[in-house]
């Protein structure tokens, strides 16, 4: 099924978000992106790739972008500031995902600083021209052409811009509900339903989304069609499965597919570190979070939070 007959679903769609603010640049991966996939999530997202480098360099790609038949619905996300650089970017994955999407939210330094992110929101010729580059070059209606913003301090510009990347070809917008100079301030929804009624494309909330509860709430107040989270994924995947901190049997299932499907045991160890945050006593979480190799994070798993046999077999690429 298409992203946007998904996004078209009377049920708001449930997605993962990219996750580049909140995690290292490995996370959201193949064996995440399965995981939360068979606990409820409807959409995912790859990490934020470089594109230049991604088009330049065979070694970034075969880095960067893993996928298998099963990693979908799938959208990869850019950092783009050049039409050309990331329409040649989108066709180099046309056919291996859902459709791609350009970043003009990430509020780090280095990328306002490189002309990503969010320095793009300030540009709004340069996304519609990256927006309309990458349709013309990928015609079918099917894949998908989609940015990420922040809002603006000015809401009608905000509402420009997006009518403007809308215009340009866009099938779907993601707002987060903040400035880029914004941290822990609220989750501006009133914004988020602005921009939604004042659209005529599909418009995905981020932001503070941390439970299923959150999920319908957004949902409700703003009428979009999606909701995208981050951390929220991160701490619990399992969460829009409605559980309130991660469960024993997802924990569980990860292992078993990265075992499978993760060679990289920094990726396995974060991972679990946020699984595991709302599960462990303070003591034993501190212990956990430095340990150094698989078979010590599997042996302190099967002492201290599984049950007798319960832990899957130590096998598999992770090292």
């Amino acid at each position: 099924m298409s992203v946007i007959k998904i996004l078209e679903n009377e049920h708001v769609t449930k997605i993962c978000a990219p996750m580049v603010r909140y995690s290292n640049p490995y996370h959201c991966r193949l064996p995440f992106r399965q995981l939360v996939r068979e606990f409820g999530t409807d959409i995912t997202f790859t990490p934020m790739i470089i594109a230049e480098g991604f088009v330049q360099s065979e070694a970034a790609r075969d880095n960067e972008f893993q996928t298998d038949e099963e990693d979908g619905p799938l959208i990869v996300q850019f950092a783009a500031k050049d039409p050309v650089i990331f329409s040649e970017a989108s066709l180099l994955v046309y056919g291996k995902c859902a459709g791609v999407d350009i970043n003009c939210g990430c509020p780090q330094r280095w990328a306002m600083e490189e002309g990503y992110g969010s320095h793009l929101i300030k540009k709004p010729e340069l996304v519609a021209e990256m927006v309309s580059s990458a349709k013309r070059r990928i015609t079918d209606p099917d894949f998908t052409i989609s940015t990420k913003i922040r809002l603006l301090d000015d809401l009608r510009e905000t509402v420009d811009l997006c009518r403007q990347i809308e215009a340009a070809g866009a099938d779907f917008i993601t707002v987060h509900g903040r400035t880029p100079k914004q941290r822990s301030e609220p989750v501006d929804l009133e914004a988020i339903k602005i921009i939604k009624e004042s659209l005529n494309i599909p418009v995905i909330a981020n932001g503070d989304i941390y439970t299923i509860d959150d999920a319908e709430r957004v949902g409700e107040i703003t009428k979009v069609d999606g909701v995208m989270s981050a951390r929220g994924m991160l701490e619990n995947p399992a969460m829009f499965f409605g559980y309130a901190k991660t469960p024993r049997e997802c924990v569980k299932r990860y292992i078993e597919i990265a075992q499978l499907k993760e060679p990289r045991f920094m990726t396995f160890h974060h991972h679990l570190v946020f699984m595991l945050e709302k599960s462990l006593p303070k003591p034993k979480r501190k212990v956990f979070n430095n340990l150094r190799n698989k078979e010590a994070v599997l042996e302190f798993l099967s002492e201290h939070y599984f049950a007798q046999d319960e832990l899957p077999r130590s096998e598999g690429p992770c090292s």
